[in-house]
């Protein structure tokens, strides 16, 4: 039984050595592992920020044109009440037997 210890110690000892000291990894060998992805990661960015950018402007051109057009229905709202009285006018005139000046 000694002679058996005695040969399996020394192969325990080697094997976790090399466990220990193989899981560790230097600084630089993860910079350069993390180093691509870091690029990626800057490049989205870059993306994202011009997309917000033109997304950002988009709605202020919409939110302007929204704008514009409750001005323009306002406008119409203003014109069609004008017609109307136009028209109604137009009807008394008819019916009193007179025919509008041109």
């Amino acid at each position: 039984m000694y002679l058996y210890a005695s040969k399996v110690a020394p192969a325990v000892l080697i094997l976790a050595g090399a466990v220990s000291l193989g899981g560790c990894a230097t600084k630089s060998y993860v910079r350069e592992q993390i180093a691509p992805v870091s690029q990626r990661v800057d490049t989205l960015e870059t993306r994202l920020q011009e997309t917000d950018g033109t997304a950002k402007a988009a709605l202020a051109e919409a939110q302007a044109a929204s704008g514009q057009l409750q001005t323009s229905g306002q406008r119409l709202d203003q014109l069609n009440g004008r017609v109307d009285s136009v028209e109604q006018r137009l009807q008394a005139q008819e019916s009193r037997g007179k025919r509008p000046r041109n």
